[in-house]
């Protein structure tokens, strides 16, 4: 199972730096979540947390791809993922654009997490419909599938259309960077087993991952697909060797963990998890 760890409470200017030291001690990949922008005050409600929203409004917000870019240029193994990327928000050929950017400028490197998004404010203040944000979503992951694999792409949709146009480059991974879905809804599962590469899961136990990829087994079932070359991606808290292989146990491939509480803990954090995991030895957290 692949270890990875999110980029989250660091500062900006740290991200690279602590990037290239998970890449020295064998973790597989970093992630950043991403907002555009958020309301003075919060009243939708975060659907991962008991207490509400994870963040303040006055927390400082940098695209997640523009920083990936920035750790790219500072690496040169470790995956760069999104968690997750909001889509809906934009228009799928800028958004393409930008995707292969980082595609192509890694080597390759992207794993994009992709997800619907709960804040309605941040849809209103940019003039985007709310309600119809998963089927948004939908439309434009498959147009970004038509740009990155057609020599001259046309895409006609609900509410996106387009072509005939030329989009060059293609992306480094063909047919594109690995997607994956966010959301633990019927609705988000539904989107994972039709249109994505894997799923990713916020804040699991081993026991809550396994139910919901019982759940995804039997979506993909009914789209004539498999969990064999399907990503199961979810996140925890710190964990123990024993309980990452309770995670790898119920099908879980990649396991995303926050081992810090402050910027200045981070490679510190990193040098004990990577220990207690046997990273960077010739034995892998099973």
């Amino acid at each position: 199972m692949h270890i990875g760890i999110p980029l989250f409470l660091l500062r900006p200017r740290r991200m690279a730096t602590v990037a290239a030291h998970a890449e020295a001690l064998g973790f597989e990949s970093v992630w950043l979540p991403e907002h555009i922008v958020f309301p003075p005050r919060i009243r939708s409600r975060y659907p991962y947390a008991e207490t509400g929203a994870p963040v303040q409004p006055s927390t400082p917000l940098l695209d997640p791809l523009v920083l990936l870019a920035h750790v790219a240029a500072r690496t040169e193994r470790i995956r760069l993922g999104t968690n997750v990327y909001l889509a809906a928000l934009r228009h799928p050929i800028a958004s393409a654009r930008m995707i292969v950017t980082l595609d192509v400028l890694s080597g390759g490197r992207l794993t994009l997490g992709v997800g619907a998004g709960w804040l309605e404010e941040e849809f209103t203040a940019l003039g985007v419909d709310f309600a119809s944000r998963g089927a948004r979503l939908r439309e434009c992951v498959r147009a970004w599938h038509v740009l990155w694999q057609e020599p001259t792409p046309s895409f006609q949709g609900r509410f996106f259309a387009f072509g005939p146009v030329v989009f060059e480059p293609k992306p480094k991974q063909r047919p594109g960077p690995p997607i994956l879905f966010g959301g633990e809804t019927e609705a988000a599962l539904r989107r994972a087993a039709q249109l994505g590469d894997g799923w990713y899961g916020v804040r699991h136990t081993p026991e809550s991952a396994r139910m919901q990829i019982e759940r995804l087994r039997a979506l993909l079932h009914q789209e004539g697909r498999s969990l064999e070359h399907f990503e199961i991606t979810v996140s925890a808290g710190g964990v123990t060797k024993e309980e990452c292989a309770a995670f790898a146990k119920v099908g879980v491939t990649r396991l995303v963990v926050l081992p810090w509480q402050q910027d200045s803990e981070a490679e510190a954090a990193l040098d004990r998890l990577a220990k207690l995991l046997g990273l960077g030895t010739d034995s892998t957290p099973e």
